[in-house]
């Protein structure tokens, strides 16, 4: 198979990449623009692989996009606009490449007859959930995105839809709930805290930081994208989760335990806009359908290997 990866320099598109390299025989183009969000050196490892290629460009290049999707079987999106903060501050560039984007490679895809084309999205385009609700969101939960950055990747989502039903074009969806690992950016909330404490800096708490998130490790939701890309059926979506509930300030606490940094760096400071209080992913469907099921479960063990990665990279 001849895969084309989108955004395979970021956090997630890059483990995938290694596990395509590591498991695979597939023969991989990673496009990705290189902004603020990729890096080469998430690739550095596998970045001299006789199966692998590396093209500098945006989803948003139509004429680029023609050109790599000649020879392609199959293509897996990643690149996308992911910060919740940034997409307050502008939401402009989150629609031209979570929509705009995915448009482009959706009608180039379907006229040069691409075999498969995977959607990598997120939960947050279900909204959220109260924090003492036992509901979980479910591939049939009503769509309510809370942020422009969710209401991008909904729309995204929803031209995916589309193209099935009208073209029936051979389209997959996979929702993730929050991930972590290592090569993570600075931005997220493991990473964050870790660089600042390591400086012996404040740690900003939005609200209460009673928000929680079901968190997965990135190696195991890249998996589950192989797995769906592989044996997935046609037209459906599918929810990956890790069943794994933590608000964030548990998550703050417990990083800095593993730091032996005190609680008096964490610093409360004022909610973010629109900020959605509970995520929970029912990941049954996966499970059942596909035999996967995450198996870095251990997450305090996962926590110190993410941790000590940054120490060594900071």
């Amino acid at each position: 198979m001849k895969l084309l990866v989108t955004g395979g320099c970021g956090f997630i598109g890059s483990h995938f990449c290694r596990i395509i390299l590591e498991k695979t025989d597939f023969e991989l183009v990673n496009l990705d623009a290189l902004t603020y969000a990729g890096n080469l050196k998430n690739t550095e490892d596998f970045s001299d692989n006789s199966k692998y290629k590396f093209v500098k460009g945006s989803i948003c290049d139509r004429e680029l996009l023609g050109e790599l999707m000649r020879e392609t079987d199959a293509v897996v999106n990643f690149a996308a606009e992911s910060h919740v903060d940034n997409s307050i501050r502008n939401p402009q560039v989150f629609v031209e490449t979570n929509v705009l984007g995915v448009q482009n490679l959706l009608d180039l895809a379907r006229k040069l007859k691409v075999k498969k084309f995977l959607q990598v999205s997120t939960d947050e385009v279900y909204g959220d959930l109260a924090l003492d609700s036992p509901e979980k969101f479910t591939e049939h939960s009503e769509l309510k995105p809370s942020s422009p950055y969710s209401a991008s990747k909904a729309a995204g989502d929803m031209l995916c839809i589309a193209a099935h039903r009208t073209f029936d074009q051979p389209v997959l969806i996979s929702r993730c709930s929050n991930n972590y690992g290592t090569h993570q950016l600075e931005e997220k909330l493991m990473p964050l805290v870790i660089s600042k404490a390591l400086r012996d800096e404040k740690i900003p708490i939005y609200g209460d930081g009673k928000n929680v998130r079901d968190w997965i490790h990135v190696k195991d939701h890249c998996e589950a994208i192989l797995m769906i890309l592989q044996n997935g059926k046609i037209g459906e979506i599918y929810n990956v989760g890790a069943d794994n509930e933590i608000s964030n300030l548990e998550i703050v606490k417990l990083l800095l335990q593993l730091l032996g940094k005190s609680e008096d760096l964490i610093e409360f400071v004022k909610d973010r806009l629109g900020h959605d209080r509970r995520y929970a992913i029912d990941s049954s469907k996966i499970q059942n359908e596909l035999s996967w099921k995450p198996t870095h479960t251990d997450f305090e063990k996962e926590l110190v290997e993410m941790v000590e990665w940054h120490k060594n990279n900071f």
